[in-house]
């Protein structure tokens, strides 16, 4: 392995969900830089790879990063982790990136698993065309960023924790309105859930159940369309 910096996919809950070459890697590399150190202890641990760890997450990126391209600089490689998934994918991760790539540090992607994608292919929904919004904000833009994607004529993803769940559906449909709509819950877990319906039936839905885990939700590109009986 020659210095660079190494963007690894781990898995999303199942721990057999991760690519031959990323534990290669992971295993190789000079040290790791994980948004949650804890959970990917758990994967260290289950694959027996004793590879250093350095906490890089939102609250301390400012002092992190000089201190990781600075060892890539002198010939070290890193593998980057987020908690689960992908990286960059609404973690911080792709700051991080940017001023590897400003810098001319080697930057290589090793693809593996991916809750967008996992939620977007058991939907059962259009994926010819999707947009990905992340978490939505909690009072800033919310609106704003929910009506633009009124007309928007392709399938909507979002992350979203389960407390904020209702709340999150009655505004997608007051400004988006009554599409077909998936939620996925707990993906590759020994719970895991899908949900299917309209953005209304789903709200009912969450009334009479209490759902728990972190939440893939997806809108159907078209409102006149029914996806499902």
């Amino acid at each position: 392995m020659s210095a660079a910096l190494y963007v690894i996919a781990t898995p999303i809950g199942n721990l057999k969900d991760i690519t031959f070459r990323a534990i290669e890697i992971l295993k190789n590399a000079d040290f790791i830089a994980a948004e949650d150190t804890r959970r990917t202890k758990i994967l260290l641990k289950h694959y027996k790879i004793n590879t250093s760890l350095l906490s890089y997450y939102e609250h301390n990126e400012i002092k992190r990063i000089p201190k990781i391209l600075t060892r890539v600089e002198m010939g070290e490689n890193v593998a980057v982790v987020s908690d689960a998934g992908t990286p960059t994918m609404s973690d911080p991760a792709y700051k991080l990136i940017r001023e590897a790539i400003n810098v001319n540090i080697r930057v290589e992607s090793i693809p593996g698993a991916s809750a967008i994608l996992a939620g977007l292919t058991s939907s059962g929904l259009p994926t010819d065309r999707f947009i990905f919004e992340g978490f939505l904000p909690p009072k800033k833009n919310r609106k704003s960023r929910l009506e633009n994607l009124r007309d928007e004529n392709a399938t909507v993803v979002f992350f979203e924790n389960p407390n904020r769940l209702q709340r999150t559906l009655n505004d997608i449909l007051r400004y988006i309105g009554d599409r077909p709509a998936v939620i996925c819950r707990e993906m590759t877990k020994i719970h895991e859930e899908y949900i299917r319906g309209t953005v209304s039936t789903l709200i009912e839905h969450i009334k009479k159940h209490t759902l728990k885990g972190e939440c893939v939700i997806l809108i159907g590109k078209n409102k006149s369309s029914v996806y499902f009986n």
